[in-house]
C-alpha cells in the first residue's frame, strides 16, 4: 500500500502522520472546506456552529453531568473476535485502576439484589469506597477509574430496560455477563493516552478497509472526496458518519493533550494546536483533513434528527435517578424541544426506499456497522475502548431510530425500545459530537492569533 493510500484509508486520530510544516499557519487550510452547505444536507455550516455552540452545547454540557448520563454500563474485557494478537496496552499511561476483591463494593459486582429495595441505612458503607489499599495508577494518561457512590446503587435496577433487538445496528455486550461494569464518564474523561502504532492502525485500518461500502471498480479501491460520489445515498451517508465520528474523536484528542512540561512526567492538559494541524492539513492529508472536518458536521446533523424524531418516546422515559429525577426530565425536554426547532433536518426518510433492493441494501449497513461495533474490543487501550464502544453505539442507537419505520407510525410506535445503554450512548455520543464543534471554534480562534 502506498504512503498516501495508507494516509487516506487509516485516518486515525492517534496514528502517526507526517509533522506539520513551519510555514503553514492553517488558517486557510484546515477551515478551508468549512464553508457553504453541508453534503447530502440542505443547512449551512455557519448555521449548525451558532445553533450548537449557543443553544446545544450549554444545556448538552449541563445535562451529561447527571448521574443518568454519567454511569455507563460496559464490559472492557470482551475479547476481540477478529484476530487474536489483540495486542494490548502495556504502557502505563493506557492501564486501568484495579482493586482486590475484598475492596469492590458487593453492588458493583452485580449482589446487591436483596439490598436494592432497601432504605438508605442498608447501603454500603462509603468507607469502602476510599480505602487505599488498592493498586491504582492516578497519573495515568489512559486508566479509568471505576469508582461509583454509594447512593448510585439502588438506582441500577430501575434502569434496566427491555431490549428491542430487531433493529439494533449494534452489537451490545451481554448485560448477564460478570465482566459488565459501570464507569463514572466523569473520572474517565476522553482525552489523549498515547495509544497508537501498529495496534491502532489495525483498528482503523479495519473499519474503512473491510467494513465501508467501496466505490464501483474503476473508481480505485478506497473511498475518498474525490470519488465518493460514485456511490448511492445510503453507502454515502455510512462513509461521511464514520469519517465525521472519526474526525471528532480526532479534535477530542488534540483538545484534551498532554504536554509535558518537566521531568517525571509533569505537563499540562490542554489545546495542541500543532497536533490539530498534523491531524486536519491539507499538507498532511493529503488534501482530506478539512473535508473529514466537513464529515463532523454531517454526523452532527444525523444524530441531532434522532433525538428529534425519538423525542416523543424519550420525554416519557423517567431517567429516574432519585432526587435528580425532575430537574434531569426538565433538562431532557429542553434539549429535545431546541432539536426538534432546529430548521434542516438530516432527511432520513430518503434512504431505503426501493423495494427487496432497498432492504438488502439496509440489512448490508447494519451488517457493516455491527462488525464495527465488534472492533471495538479490539482497541488495545481500555480508556480508547471505553470511549470507541461508547460512540460507536451512540451512532447506532441515531441508526436504530432513524430507520425503525414503525417508529414514525403512533400504532406501531410503542412497541419500539431502547435500553438505558442505548440512551446514556446517544446523549453522550451527541455531546461528543457537541464538544467537537465548540472546540473547532476555539482551534479557528488560535490560529487567528499571530505567531509569538
Amino acid at each position: 500500500m502506498s504512503g498516501k493510500f495508507s494516509a487516506i484509508t487509516l485516518l486515525f486520530i492517534a496514528v502517526s502522520a507526517t509533522r506539520a510544516g513551519d510555514g503553514d499557519s492553517g488558517l486557510d487550510t484546515c477551515f478551508c472546506q468549512l464553508q457553504g452547505k453541508v453534503d447530502d444536507c440542505s443547512c449551512s455550516i455557519d448555521t449548525i456552529d451558532s445553533f450548537n455552540n449557543y443553544q446545544v452545547y450549554p444545556i448538552l454540557n449541563s445535562l451529561l453531568q447527571k448521574d443518568y448520563f454519567m454511569f455507563f454500563k460496559v464490559n472492557l474485557r470482551r475479547p476481540c473476535p477478529f484476530w487474536s494478537d489483540d495486542s494490548r496496552c502495556a504502557l502505563r499511561d493506557c492501564s486501568v485502576t484495579t482493586c482486590s476483591e475484598e475492596n469492590v463494593p458487593a453492588g458493583l459486582k452485580g449482589h446487591y439484589d436483596k439490598h436494592w429495595q432497601n432504605d438508605n441505612g442498608s447501603k454500603y458503607s462509603k468507607a469502602a469506597q476510599e480505602r487505599e489499599t488498592c493498586d491504582e495508577n492516578h497519573d495515568g494518561l489512559g486508566a479509568i477509574n471505576s469508582t461509583i457512590s454509594d447512593e448510585n446503587y439502588e438506582e441500577f435496577k430501575r434502569w434496566q430496560r427491555h431490549d428491542d433487538l430487531q433493529d439494533n445496528f449494534c452489537e451490545m455486550d451481554d448485560e448477564k455477563s460478570s465482566d459488565l461494569q459501570y464507569v463514572d464518564l466523569s473520572l474517565n474523561p476522553e482525552r489523549f493516552t498515547g495509544y497508537a502504532g501498529a495496534s491502532s492502525h489495525r483498528i482503523w485500518r479495519s473499519i474503512y478497509e473491510e467494513n465501508c461500502f467501496k466505490p464501483n471498480i474503476g473508481y480505485g479501491p478506497y473511498t475518498t472526496s474525490k470519488n465518493l460520489n460514485a456511490m448511492c445515498l445510503e453507502k454515502r451517508v455510512f462513509y461521511r458518519a464514520i469519517s465525521g465520528l472519526h474526525a471528532s474523536i480526532n479534535l477530542h484528542l488534540c483538545a484534551e493533550h498532554f504536554t509535558r512540561t518537566g521531568k517525571y512526567g509533569h505537563g499540562t492538559w490542554g489545546p495542541n494546536l500543532e497536533e490539530f494541524k498534523r491531524r486536519f492539513g491539507p499538507k498532511q492529508t493529503h488534501g482530506e483533513g478539512p473535508l473529514w472536518l466537513r464529515n463532523l458536521y454531517f454526523v452532527y446533523l444525523l444524530e441531532l434528527r434522532a433525538l428529534a424524531r425519538a423525542a416523543p418516546y424519550l420525554t416519557q422515559d423517567p431517567f429516574y435517578t432519585s432526587n435528580e429525577a425532575e430537574e434531569v426530565r426538565a433538562a431532557v425536554r429542553a434539549l429535545l424541544e431546541v432539536a426538534k426547532r432546529f430548521p434542516s433536518h438530516f432527511n432520513d426518510s430518503a434512504m431505503f426506499n426501493g423495494g427487496k433492493s432497498a432492504i438488502e441494501l439496509k440489512e448490508e449497513f447494519k451488517t457493516h456497522f455491527r462488525n464495527i461495533s465488534r472492533i471495538m474490543d479490539c482497541v488495545g487501550c481500555d480508556k480508547c475502548r471505553l470511549w470507541g464502544k461508547l460512540q460507536v453505539q451512540g451512532l447506532g442507537t441515531a441508526f436504530k431510530i432513524l430507520f425503525t419505520k414503525s417508529l414514525g407510525h403512533p400504532e406501531t410506535s410503542r412497541r419500539f425500545q431502547l435500553t438505558r445503554t442505548e440512551i446514556v450512548s446517544l446523549f453522550n455520543a451527541f455531546g461528543r459530537l457537541s464538544n467537537s464543534i465548540y472546540q473547532l471554534s476555539n482551534f479557528h480562534r488560535m490560529l487567528k492569533q499571530p505567531a509569538r
